[in-house]
């Protein structure tokens, strides 16, 4: 697909932005909002999650070296911003995200990290450091879950961070739980005490992947070992949550101030509304083709996030669904699923998430919540004997890890050579996950 011509400052032209204020301790609480996820956390997937109740967005796990090298680009007719690889985007962002969207990071130096959010700090509200991802990809090069038995480097990093970025630049971490409590709490409090904003806990140990189920009874613990810190930040819950109002069971569980969703999102991006889309090959995926198209979007990274979504059927045929998703599958490029998107401008359906983010943005950002998200601010209705039910929830079956390998940047000429295709760019996007590296 040919890429448009871009300038390298925003045009005239450009959508028209959301009021631009600085996120808040307040912003990471009573909420629902989009988990960091390679290739699924996409740009349109991003924007249709904000459009339907997310609270923040976080954008997917970018390298610090891959930034580093990329090249920082504005489209003149979409204001879209890309940071461009020797092949192809690695990151994508718009401006009408940039009040809620926090960048997250995979490294295991303080200076590359840094330096890589200063790279991307015009465009972000906040910063996240992944120190919770089990791939090998991460863990081989120090990164991800492997800060965790290092807890001296990913407290420096943590540290680096929060004296480079400047006070309205929040800085974040997102871990997974130690097999040890007593260990989890130890750092825990090491992290809480570099100065974050926000601590998100996904409710598994590195070795438990996601037919596992999240032992989210843990975390009330943390939370209240947060709180008697005197520390006034959220603490963010990630794991087994389906949507908006399975939140408030996930709340009611753990005490969480926010709940994190990855597969329910990869699923259906409306799912932070408490009426989701249902028919989702009528009501999401021609709009989704419209703006990821608009949006220039690379196909393959399209394709792949359409093959991830599942939903409800109301209206919807088997017949007409299998259509609609062979077509997809099939389809080389955006013009081999003309029949599936009607009309090919996604502008009218662009301008239609823009107005829906930016109504919900007040002066001082802190805007009256979705209706969905401002259920988690109520009691939860759950009796003991539902809440005991719920809580044994098990993962569905048929879903991705939340946090799969890959940052979707090329390849670098000093990156390690073993890292999958999938993160060097050598070879194209598609919805067949790259191979898994051996230890």
């Amino acid at each position: 697909m040919s890429r448009r011509t871009h300038s390298v400052s925003p045009s005239p032209r450009n959508p028209k932005r959301a009021r631009i204020e600085h996120l808040l301790l307040e912003n990471f609480k009573n909420g629902v909002v989009l988990a960091p996820m390679v290739r699924s956390g996409a740009l349109p997937t991003r924007l249709f999650a904000l459009k339907h109740g997310a609270t923040l967005v976080w954008g997917p796990e970018t390298v610090d070296k891959a930034i580093l090298h990329a090249e920082r680009v504005v489209d003149p007719v979409t204001g879209v911003v890309s940071y461009n690889g020797k092949s192809k985007a690695i990151w994508m962002t718009h401006p009408v995200e940039k009040p809620y969207l926090i960048y997250q990071i995979g490294s295991a130096d303080p200076e590359l990290a840094v330096q890589a959010a200063r790279t991307v700090m015009n465009d972000i509200s906040g910063v996240d450091l992944n120190c919770g991802c089990p791939k090998p990809f991460s863990t081989h090069a120090g990164m991800g879950a492997a800060l965790l038995t290092n807890p001296d480097l990913l407290c420096s990093i943590l540290t680096a961070l929060r004296e480079a970025m400047p006070p309205h630049i929040t800085v974040t971490a997102k871990i997974r739980l130690l097999p040890s409590q007593e260990d989890t709490l130890e750092l825990v409090e090491r992290i809480v005490n570099t100065g974050i904003s926000a601590l998100t806990v996904h409710c598994r140990t590195r070795n438990m992947r996601d037919r596992d189920r999240a032992v989210i009874e843990r975390l009330r613990e943390i939370v209240d070992f947060v709180k008697g810190m005197g520390k006034d930040i959220a603490v963010i819950e990630n794991g087994d949550c389906l949507g908006a109002e399975d939140a408030n069971r996930v709340r009611e569980a753990t005490g969480a101030h926010s709940v994190m969703i990855a597969r329910a999102a990869e699923s259906n991006p409306s799912c932070f509304s408490s009426t989701p889309i249902v028919d989702l090959n009528k009501n999401l995926i021609p709009s989704y083709l419209r703006v990821a198209k608009y949006l220039d979007n690379h196909w393959s990274l399209t394709k792949f996030c359409i093959s991830q979504f599942k939903g409800t059927s109301v209206n919807s045929t088997k017949a007409e669904e299998k259509r609609v998703r062979e077509a997809v599958i099939k389809a080389r490029s955006y013009d081999d699923v003309k029949d599936i998107v009607g009309e090919w401008t996604g502008e009218q359906d662009f301008k239609e998430i823009v107005q829906a983010i930016e109504a919900r943005t007040s002066e001082d950002h802190s805007q009256a919540p979705d209706p969905a998200v401002d259920s988690l601010s109520r009691s939860s209705s759950l009796s003991q004997t539902e809440t005991e039910v719920a809580d044994e929830y098990i993962t569905p079956e048929g879903t991705q890890n939340p946090e799969p390998p890959g940052s979707g940047a090329p390849l670098m000429s000093d990156f390690p050579r073993d890292i999958p295709a999938i993160i060097t760019g050598d070879s194209p996007l598609t919805p067949t996950p790259a191979p898994r590296l051996t230890a």
